[in-house]
């Protein structure tokens, strides 16, 4: 199995990388936002039994296909950076042992090629030193070159087939991606990886590269506990999720272990939507304002075993806007901060808000009013190039059967069930008008 890591400063980038170094038969272990842009971690000739004896203990902890391949990325980053180490240790022997005025041929190192298959190739060769206290040192480096041939075993690459490019079927599939929703550069990307074959075949390859990039929550929150913020415009639904999960949270423990909190100090009649949820759940409802700090409230319900908070849907250009964001960003209290997204919006806008509130350190994202969207490719399209994993949707107003904890297969196969329906509706409406 062959692993490698991306980096681009967007999705679509990194994923024209993806295609032209790895082929259309890569698959996406994970992806996340970076410093500087995001990170792809893609596998050639992957195989799940094989990662899960190769993570060994660690595999019992993915319940999920998903979850095996972020570990089996994880496991990536780190060999990654073992090989970094080691290679800036070997450069700093060969610095000191320079200094000394000998030096010997690279030969006296058979195993480093070996055992690197070539990934040090910018390391010169390391300079001969007096034998007189240099053993220790060298047995060292020998233990730390044996130490990285074992961590690179499984990982040669195997020799790419050859594809020949098919242009008229990616570009037809292409178009079908941007149907579904995607953006053209996202859309023309991901159509770029399917080489050869039929059309059907690049668009099962082209769903199951979305399923792997969509990246979800392990844990729900109703379980894992702790302080959750939802933030996001006005309308997008941040409120009413809260009081399904709040509903949800009462049904399943009771209401003696919950609480919800309000930023919104800004609005006349803010509170309203959230005390009436308080007081038909019997929840407490605490109110953040010039005499009550955030932390301080949340010092107060430190024995809340899952605390929801609500936020104001603010820009940019309203008052109270930074000083929110560097509330909940500044608290003590490690309060995941998830942006709550409409569906509906277009996907500009959709972008537009994650930069507004990317400042309040976002743990993931909230997708609504899915029910009410024409296609799901736009949400789908966004997750995957801001990197934001995706805790919950909801789709429709019944508290709380309209949430659902997010899965990237299920939210996928609804957004095809999304577009053959609108297919369906063009096509009725299309006959419609020829027997008009």
């Amino acid at each position: 199995m062959k692993v490698k890591r991306f980096f681009a400063q967007t999705m679509a980038e990194a994923l024209k990388q993806v295609s032209e170094q790895m082929g259309p038969d890569a698959v996406i272990l994970s992806n996340r936002r970076v410093d500087g842009g995001v990170e792809i971690v893609t596998a050639l000739d992957y195989d799940e039994n094989m990662a899960r004896q190769r993570l060994g203990n660690q595999a019992e902890e993915a319940t999920n296909g998903s979850r095996l391949a972020e570990m089996q990325a994880d496991q990536h980053r780190r060999l990654e950076d073992e090989l970094s180490r080691s290679r800036d240790r070997i450069r700093e022997v060969r610095e000191k042992r320079a200094s000394q005025g000998a030096s010997y041929a690279a030969s006296s190192f058979p195993d480093i090629q070996e055992a690197i298959g070539g990934g040090f190739s910018d390391i010169e060769p390391l300079p001969r030193a007096p034998k007189e206290g240099y053993s220790d040192e060298l047995a060292q480096m020998r233990a730390e070159i044996s130490s990285l041939k074992d961590m690179m075993q499984g990982h040669r690459p195997k020799p790419e087939s050859e594809v020949s490019a098919t242009t008229a079927v990616q570009q037809r599939l292409a178009e079908r991606l941007q149907e579904f929703g995607l953006g053209s550069e996202l859309a023309g990307s991901i159509s770029r990886r399917h080489k050869a074959g039929r059309l059907e075949d690049g668009w099962k390859q082209s769903l199951k590269m979305l399923c792997t990039g969509v990246r979800t929550s392990r844990m729900e929150w109703l379980d894992e506990g702790g302080a959750y913020a939802l933030v996001g415009p006005t309308g997008s639904g941040k409120t009413t999720t809260i009081g399904k999960l709040a509903a949800r949270y009462v049904l399943k423990h009771g209401s003696d272990s919950v609480a919800l909190v309000t930023t919104d100090r800004y609005r006349v009649a803010a509170h309203e939507q959230l005390f009436v949820f308080g007081r038909i759940l019997n929840v407490p409802v605490r109110v953040v304002d010039e005499s009550h700090s955030l932390d301080d409230i949340l010092d107060e319900l430190s024995d809340r075993h899952l605390v929801l908070i609500d936020t104001a849907g603010l820009t940019s250009a309203d008052k109270g806007y930074q000083e929110q964001l560097a509330e909940l960003a500044r608290s003590h209290h490690n309060v995941k901060t998830h942006l709550v997204v409409s569906a509906t919006s277009q996907p500009r806008i959709m972008k537009s808000v994650w930069h507004c509130y990317k400042m309040a350190n976002l743990a993931g994202c909230v997708m609504t009013k899915i029910d009410e969207a024409l296609t799901l490719g736009e949400s789908l399209g966004f997750v995957m190039e801001t990197g934001l994993p995706v805790a919950y949707y909801t789709d429709g107003q019944k508290i709380p059967e309209d949430l659902h904890h997010a899965e990237a297969v299920p939210l996928v196969r609804l957004a095809v069930d999304r577009l053959k329906a609108l297919q369906q509706q063009q096509a009725v409406a299309e006959g419609l008008k020829e027997h008009a």
